[in-house]
């Protein structure tokens, strides 16, 4: 299956994806994940792209597609693949198409603004592996540490609340206009954001037709 998720920043999709990966046995590609490690790395294209971020700003085209080309060449991808925040924008999804690049399926996490300003505050995400976590809804085993690989978790800058809020004002602006674009497909999936990840995950399985 080749599946994106799509959702404002803080929505869930990211625990979403970790959990569907598991269930459905396809890798998922997190352009964010990619980014990050680029901005370790202290890349010509990591250092560009920090930038961006750190203003709450959308990472041009051109760099996101290469990024996402090159991973779904990978042989993990052949039998399907999970995309997460790597298509948020008409152009990218448009681009992909004209690529040959097509999905199955396209699910929207719906979440209202004000829910997800309160739930960024307790996001924590690990620096070297990249998993995430809330204090509350999906905290770690032991307090700030990564239950993956032991690595100290922080609080990402891009989930300050002036930035949250200029990243939800983006997403309204720029990404959730591929609600339409997709729909027009036959291919959008809403569900309901806002409940235990247990039971999000349950209604997106349900409308993918999987069976849990």
């Amino acid at each position: 299956m080749k599946l994106i998720l799509l959702g404002a920043p803080g929505a869930g999709k990211g625990t979403q994806a970790e959990l569907l990966s598991r269930q459905l046995g396809i890798p998922t590609i997190s352009t964010g994940n990619i980014l990050r490690e680029a901005i370790r790395n202290q890349t010509p294209t990591g250092l560009k792209a920090k930038a961006l971020m750190d203003a709450g700003q959308l990472v041009p085209d051109e760099v996101i597609l290469g990024i996402v080309a090159e991973r779904l060449s990978r042989e993990d991808c052949q039998n399907g693949y999970i995309l997460d925040g790597a298509v948020r924008t008409i152009g990218q999804a448009e681009a992909l198409e004209n690529m040959g690049i097509h999905m199955d399926a396209v699910v929207s996490i719906e979440v209202d603004d004000a829910v997800i300003e309160a739930r960024m505050t307790g996001r924590r995400v690990c620096p070297k592996c990249g998993a995430s976590y809330h204090i509350v809804a999906n905290p770690p085993k032991t307090a700030d540490i990564c239950d993956v690989c032991g690595e100290g978790l922080v609080i990402r800058k891009d989930d300050a609340p002036e930035t949250v809020r200029q990243r939800l004002s983006v997403y309204h602006e720029q990404t959730e206009a591929l609600k339409g674009f997709y729909e027009k497909l036959g291919k959008l999936k809403l569900v309901e954001g806002n409940q235990p990840i247990e039971d999000a995950n349950r209604d997106i399985l349900a409308a993918l037709g999987v069976q849990a």
